[in-house]
């Protein structure tokens, strides 16, 4: 019995254990899509509007673009952190397609605080409270959106988090992580924020798509602090 019971005993100490590290990482899941739900909610310009228009609304609306500023602070703490777990998830069941959107995903939340998307609204902030003309705030904005580094930057964001969102929703979904109801919801999302950013502008519904975002991930969060070896394996090949 001696002989048998070891065996045992040294896999049961292996077998990772959900503990306050997991939960911590499932905590972070949903604050990140809900602060970007929020923003988009409340923002005081179009995503669509020229830098002088977004710098003169910016300069007009300085109380609540101090609020978007600090939720955007508070989603660079947690997006990366959340995406990574969501990531680890939906690699741990889908590990091809998990893998390929952790990566997008990552690249883009991480490239978000780079670009002018979302470094243009603390420069339209920072110039307003100095009382620079809308115009002069435009230029310095388009100047240095026009830098390569942060052009790619911006488009890495653009393209990066629909489309690596995307493909965690279907690996997700495909792989059972989550209920389907959720995957769908994760990818559907996306789609809608887009449309309401872009095609037909809508601050209220923007928000709300991000807060279905907020909600998919929260579900995520469940499955993944249930999951003791979900942030430590490596999948399957």
């Amino acid at each position: 019995m001696a002989v048998t019971a070891a065996p045992h005993a040294v896999r049961d100490e292996a077998r990772p254990r959900a503990g306050l590290d997991r939960t911590a990482l499932a905590v972070l899941l949903p604050i990140g899509p809900l602060a970007i739900a929020i923003v988009r909610g409340i923002l005081p310009y179009n995503t669509t509007d020229s830098n002088t228009v977004m710098a003169a609304k910016v300069a007009a609306h300085q109380g609540t673009e101090s609020v978007v500023v600090w939720l955007t602070f508070i989603a660079l703490l947690t997006l990366i952190p959340g995406v990574i777990a969501l990531g680890l998830l939906a690699r741990r069941h889908a590990p091809r397609l998990g893998t390929a959107g952790l990566v997008l995903s990552f690249a883009a939340v991480a490239c978000l605080f780079w670009s002018n998307v979302a470094g243009a609204d603390t420069v339209a902030l920072g110039a307003a409270r100095l009382g620079t003309a809308p115009s002069a705030t435009g230029a310095l904005l388009t100047s240095i959106g026009a830098l390569p580094a942060i052009g790619l930057g911006s488009t890495i964001f653009v393209v990066g988090h629909i489309l690596g969102l995307l493909l965690l929703a279907v690996a997700l979904g495909r792989g059972r992580a989550v209920p389907g109801w959720a995957a769908l919801l994760l990818g559907a999302s996306q789609i809608l924020h887009f449309v309401f950013a872009v095609l037909v502008v809508n601050h209220l519904l923007d928000g709300c798509a991000w807060g279905l975002t907020a909600v998919a991930f929260a579900v995520a969060a469940v499955a993944f602090n249930r999951e003791p070896g979900a942030a430590l394996s490596v999948g399957r090949s």
